[in-house]
């Protein structure tokens, strides 16, 4: 299959997508999708599964896209969904992306901006030394890359374009989708599982070559606010309530071992991502994070306790908790039909990628689907360093990702 896959049709694509800037916003939540510009790419894909011959192929009000390459075979199979996402992080801009490939890679430091002073280097990047001898592609320094998640939707248009092609090649019933807002947390808030009419999904939204996840954190975010008593400071003896200090006192009695700085593996935490205030009043914001339910429920049972211990300490309504579950674990919709995960590793072995099965420290969409009816574990899609300026995939990583996608089909239509 490998020498099938037209790897420069897959590097083309992946250039043209990433040149649409796609930024989705967390600042906006009264519409959807957060950026209309995010639209441009979901209807470039519209028509680009229609010219491969996806007559089904739609864009609903929400900006999801949806096809399906129908079954070539009578045998009774499972219908397989795979989804990406095509908004980038607004942690960077994704306007103006120069991609440059940087071939045969030997393991040196990339000058990705001179005037900027911007590099790419081992020393900083240690993984870089699994890249030699690869095609890279890399930014200019300024932008991110937008491989999470256009790596993922390049992959999968070429997957389609393969099997419609290649009509030897016998498959079930393939479901697509593309979905908008996954970088802030609201990818598949109206995504319709009935239409989407698939027994289980993947995502490729994973990094490096032979990821695969199907556990994830259970999520939480906290939001506190103390109300302080502002009295003129020359007069404040026994009087004043500064609601910063206050704020501070709160956060020192939160483990200091249980900050993402100091956690890995499955490992749990308290993240604190905001913080506002003057004396009178003050506002901050936790994310809670851990993959094991029992212990996800106590860190929230924490943070009550000490909001219990600041209002008894300084008076009650000092401290207001407002806390609301964001997601959980896939793994327990998962497990049922763990057969999809078996597959993805036998996929993997069977076109020369060495499995790399680990939890996910952040959630995914394919984690809201599994609650949604949809198991849905994620795939690798190639890309490292994420969301920022020193972003980058190697040409073989997303070549081994379609290849993947296609044995996993492949597997299933010889079951």
């Amino acid at each position: 299959m490998s020498n099938m896959i037209n790897s420069k049709a897959l590097t083309d694509r992946f250039i043209r997508y990433v040149k649409i800037d796609t930024q989705s916003d967390d600042t906006v939540s009264d519409r959807y999708p957060s950026t209309q510009k995010q639209l441009q790419l979901s209807n470039m894909l519209l028509k680009e599964l229609k010219e491969l011959g996806i007559s089904d192929a739609t864009i609903d009000e929400y900006g999801y896209v949806m096809g399906t390459v129908p079954a070539n075979t009578d045998k009774k199979l499972p219908t397989i969904g795979f989804l990406a996402h095509v908004d980038t992080s607004p942690d960077m801009s994704g306007a103006n992306v120069k991609p440059r490939f940087v071939e045969q890679y030997d393991g040196s430091e990339m000058v990705l901006n001179k005037d900027l002073n911007v590099t790419l280097s081992p020393k900083d990047f240690p993984e870089l030394k699994n890249y030699i001898g690869k095609t890279l592609i890399v930014t200019d320094g300024t932008t991110l890359l937008g491989a999470d998640d256009k790596a993922g939707v390049a992959e999968i248009m070429t997957a389609v374009e393969y099997m419609v092609n290649n009509p030897q090649f016998k498959h079930g019933p393939i479901r697509i989708g593309f979905t908008v807002d996954e970088e802030v947390g609201r990818g598949v808030d109206h995504f319709d599982v009935k239409k989407f009419k698939a027994d289980f999904a993947y995502t490729l939204d994973g990094g490096a070559i032979g990821e695969l996840e199907y556990e994830n954190f259970n999520a939480a975010g906290a939001k506190i606010t103390i109300q302080g008593r502002n009295i003129h400071p020359g007069y404040a003896k026994d009087k004043m309530v500064n609601a910063i200090l206050v704020a501070m006192e709160f956060n020192s009695l939160l483990p200091a071992n249980q900050r993402p700085e100091h956690t890995q593996g499955y490992e749990g935490f308290y993240h604190l991502i905001k913080m506002d205030g003057t004396v009178e009043k003050g506002t901050f914001q936790y994310i809670i994070r851990d993959h094991n339910r029992e212990k996800f429920e106590a860190l929230k049972a924490f943070i009550t306790k000490v909001t219990e211990f600041i209002n008894m300490k300084y008076g009650e309504g000092t401290a207001t908790l407002e806390m609301k579950d964001q997601y959980y674990n896939m793994r327990e919709q998962v497990e049922p039909v763990f057969h999809i995960v078996e597959t993805a590793v036998k996929a993997m072995e069977l076109v020369g990628v060495k499995p790399l099965v680990k939890p996910i420290r952040g959630g995914t969409d394919g984690a809201r689907l599994s609650y949604m009816g949809l198991p849905c574990p994620n795939l690798f899609a190639g890309g490292e360093n994420f969301h920022g300026k020193h972003e980058y995939v190697a040409v073989e990583s997303m070549v081994k990702a379609t290849e993947a996608m296609l044995k996993i089909i492949e597997l299933y239509a010889k079951k």
